[in-house]
């Protein structure tokens, strides 16, 4: 029982470590969380920057990273527009 109980901590350390690289490399856009690559994410900020959005009522896409990416671009120019009115 012991040597089971063992083989089974040792291969639990083994899959943590092999694991934490791939958590550790997880990308993000701005804030948000990617799936994969942030295209998803950089292609809403386009969107939103190439349309000149202002409202995140406005990033109602189909796809979550889109609309998020949206929300990404609106709020860094509210941010920038500070003091600006």
């Amino acid at each position: 029982m012991y040597k089971v109980i063992n083989f089974l901590l040792i291969s639990l350390i083994l899959a943590l470590f092999m694991l934490s690289p791939s958590l550790l490399k997880a990308k993000t856009f701005m804030g948000y969380q990617c799936t994969d690559d942030c295209s998803g994410h950089e292609a809403g900020y386009n969107w939103a920057r190439d349309n000149e959005i202002d409202d995140t009522d406005d990033c109602d896409g189909k796809s979550e990273s889109f609309n998020e990416g949206c929300v990404a671009y609106v709020e860094e120019n509210e941010e920038s527009q500070v003091g600006f009115y």
